[in-house]
């Protein structure tokens, strides 16, 4: 594949087809998790890497998969994938699991995953699909953050809080305090305030877009030469 293509599976997952703001799929963990930069992090990544190494295993036996059950294969792929990404972070992180509960579990079955797989990675080779499920996941990684920052600035007044759930208690002197005397918004980090918080990204880019559409079919008056 063509760098040029790799260039636009990357825009693609980034910005153009971002999962968060433009698909609107996998809605329940972005909801849900994102009251903190911290975990939004966590579980972005986590997602990005199941979305990676999903793509390309179902890339390699595209062939060998007969359609009948390539969506029942495919989901055992996915799911043995995120168990193993579940272990680990049992294993080294374990504040961090408990934080994130059963929204790691719950990567199996998010239309995110198991859509990338169907619409990409059945159809294309390796590497392309390896590229394109880790963009898909970095771009809903990146909502992720900027949402997750939003609502911890609204709710709490910082940024990092429970940052020592993964690196440990010597971390917390890295939370940034950005507002010290604030009193917090209780709503923000309610289920309401990441609606609100999700609408306005929304809008925030369908007003970019717009904008950059209309900059783009101004044309030039060209000035005639002089005689």
């Amino acid at each position: 594949m063509s760098q040029p293509a790799y260039r636009e599976i990357i825009g693609n997952g980034l910005w153009k087809q971002n999962t968060g703001v433009v698909q609107l799929l996998g809605m329940c963990p972005l909801l849900a998790i994102s009251t903190s930069v911290v975990n939004a992090v966590s579980l972005g990544l986590a997602t990005a890497l199941v979305m990676a190494a999903s793509n390309g295993a179902i890339s390699l036996i595209r062939n060998l998969v007969p359609k009948e059950i390539r969506i029942a294969v495919f989901i055992l792929i996915i799911a043995a994938l995120v168990t193993a990404i579940q272990l680990a972070l049992n294993a080294f992180v374990h504040p961090l699991y408990l934080v994130l509960g059963i929204f790691i579990p719950l990567i199996t079955t998010n239309c995110i995953v198991l859509a990338r797989t169907e619409a990409f990675a059945s159809k294309n080779r390796f590497m392309p699909s390896v590229v394109d499920g880790f963009m898909m996941g970095l771009g809903l990684t990146l909502v992720l953050v900027v949402l997750g920052g939003l609502r911890e600035l609204v709710g709490k007044g910082t940024l990092l809080s429970g940052i020592d759930l993964v690196f440990g208690a010597t971390s917390k002197a890295w939370v940034w305090h950005v507002l010290p005397d604030y009193k917090g918004f209780l709503l923000a980090v309610l289920p309401p305030g990441a609606f609100f918080g999700l609408g306005l990204l929304i809008a925030g880019k369908n007003w970019y877009e717009q904008r950059a559409a209309r900059a783009n079919a101004t044309i030039p008056i060209s000035l005639a030469p002089h005689a």
